[in-house]
């Protein structure tokens, strides 16, 4: 078992090694670096603004995965999002490049919204502040997104039914009774403020419907008045019998998650909220 010093020392030499991924895909590019770099989760994804050579505002990503899973969906989704309609603010992904080395290496040279992170992490613990446009302009994209058809996966019955199990117990109805197309990791770290936009469109596909709502709520349970902001706007969904199974789908994703980062107040707000979800049912 490796030591705290030593996982400590892997991290920062990966992460010098996915700044230098960085600077070769801004290389590949013909693009300049304007800020620090930002990673993703558990450092498999590095990213930064940019700009090219007309002085255009870029965002160049560049995410690592072994080999076995650098393929599919998930692998594609930021580029498959183009086909999304275009009222959907969202960024647009203008090249790629891939290359092997040890991982497989995916960049993406995408356009650059405006706006900032509504919080720099996935769930923040202070009270977010957002006019009535802005949860608007969430609904409206939401609706949109949920009436696009699409050949895209994010979760069959069958998978979200193992999720549920898995966390709350063989005897749950999981049963699933309306989808829709889901952007399924919609957390504060990828919504953008004062200028909505939605950042992250990895995992988007056909899901539970009410997943995007469901998730939103859960990664507001660290502060309270914005869980009761999210509850206010999307009641309808929340509260339909899909929706609170979307809710216990969505507890049981992000779980999974952060248990394995440890980050217990996390982990123990979800689980009271699951428990108030069961003993409603």
């Amino acid at each position: 078992m490796p030591t705290d010093a030593e996982v400590a020392d892997a991290d920062r030499r990966f992460a010098e090694w996915m700044r230098a991924n960085l600077d070769r895909a801004a290389a590949h590019f013909g693009v300049t670096l304007t800020g620090d770099p930002v990673f993703g989760w558990r450092l498999r994804s590095i990213g930064a603004p940019a700009r090219d050579g007309d002085g255009a505002a870029r965002w160049l990503r560049v995410v690592s995965e072994f080999p076995e899973w650098a393929h599919g969906e998930f692998w594609t989704g930021n580029t498959d999002a183009n086909a999304l309609p275009p009222s959907i603010p969202r960024p647009r992904v203008l090249d790629t490049v891939e290359w092997a080395e040890g991982r497989q290496q995916r960049a993406e040279l995408a356009t650059r919204l405006q706006g900032r992170p509504c919080s720099a992490t996935d769930a923040p613990t202070n009270h977010l502040r957002l006019d009535p446009a802005w949860w608007a302009a969430l609904r409206r994209t939401l609706a949109t997104l949920a009436a696009t058809p699409t050949h895209r996966i994010h979760a069959n019955q069958e998978w979200v039914s193992h999720r549920i199990r898995s966390a709350f117990g063989d005897q749950l109805d999981a049963h699933v009774g309306q989808w829709e197309t889901v952007h399924s990791d919609l957390h504060w770290n990828n919504l953008l403020q004062p200028e909505f936009g939605l950042l992250d469109w990895e995992g988007w596909g056909r899901g539970p419907a009410g997943t995007d709502a469901a998730t939103l709520l859960c990664c507001s349970v660290l502060a309270p008045t914005t869980y009761r902001d999210v509850r206010a706007i999307f009641r309808d969904v929340l509260d339909s019998p899909t929706g609170r199974v979307a809710q216990l789908y969505a507890t049981a994703r992000l779980l999974h998650r952060v248990d394995m980062d440890e980050r217990h107040e996390f982990a123990d707000a979800l689980r009271a909220h699951a428990r108030t979800l069961l003993e409603s049912r």
